[in-house]
């Protein structure tokens, strides 16, 4: 008589604690590819954002232009977004603070930190949960694989003629336990990591683009 050892039968059969596992390890895997896709494109996105405004930044273009060209866009992110919220902040103190540079300057860069915070906040959210996945995942799996041999052992404790094919199928369900933890967990901490970094290099570009904008507005703040 063959044992069959197919993954259907073999999950099928399992232990409920093995079985509650899988579960909860495929469902970690599916969250997890849903943020990595979700995630590469929001980052793509932004970086291809932070280059073409760059670009149109850089080209020469009046700086009073290129603010009403940004503002006909109502959904600005990145570079965009601080550079339209700096300026506009500039203009309404330079109104309202009877002249003093200092002053101007002071607002107009508090308000582009804020939207700092805000585009990096975005970019990072729900990397904390590809992190937990890419770290827990291989020790929920260990539990199940650890809960399912378990339960092979107690098996061969209470018959007198153990063989093989009566403890296969236990141990083979509780390593497919531990695979669906390294499935769970491999991409999440290669994504997470690739992530972190593009994330880091878009924080350095913002930072630099935010302070030679603030170089700019400090020039026309004293010489106007």
């Amino acid at each position: 008589m063959t044992t069959d050892m197919s993954f259907v039968h073999l999950i099928t059969q399992a232990s409920v604690v093995v079985q509650l596992v899988m579960l909860l390890l495929l469902l970690a895997s599916v969250m997890s590819w849903f943020i990595i896709f979700q995630k590469g494109r929001l980052i793509r996105g932004a970086q291809k954002e932070a280059k073409q405004f760059e670009d149109r930044f850089w080209s020469g273009k009046d700086v009073t232009q290129l603010y009403k060209q940004i503002c006909a866009n109502k959904k600005n992110s990145g570079m965009a977004a601080i550079f339209e919220i700096g300026y506009r902040e500039f203009m309404r103190q330079k109104g309202r603070s009877g002249g003093n540079p200092e002053v101007e300057l002071e607002a107009c860069q508090r308000r582009m930190r804020v939207v700092l915070s805000r585009e990096l906040d975005e970019l990072e959210s729900q990397l904390p949960f590809l992190a937990t996945v890419a770290s827990t995942s291989p020790y929920v799996g260990l539990f199940g694989t650890v809960w399912g041999i378990m339960n092979s052992f107690r098996a061969i404790g209470s018959t007198s003629n153990a063989t093989i094919a009566m403890v296969a199928p236990g141990i083979a369900e509780a390593l497919i336990a531990t695979a669906m933890g390294l499935f769970a967990a491999i991409p999440a901490v290669i994504a997470y990591n690739r992530y972190v970094n593009q994330v880091d290099r878009l924080n350095s570009q913002y930072e630099n683009f935010l302070e030679e904008f603030y170089s700019l507005l400090h020039r026309q703040a004293y010489n106007s």
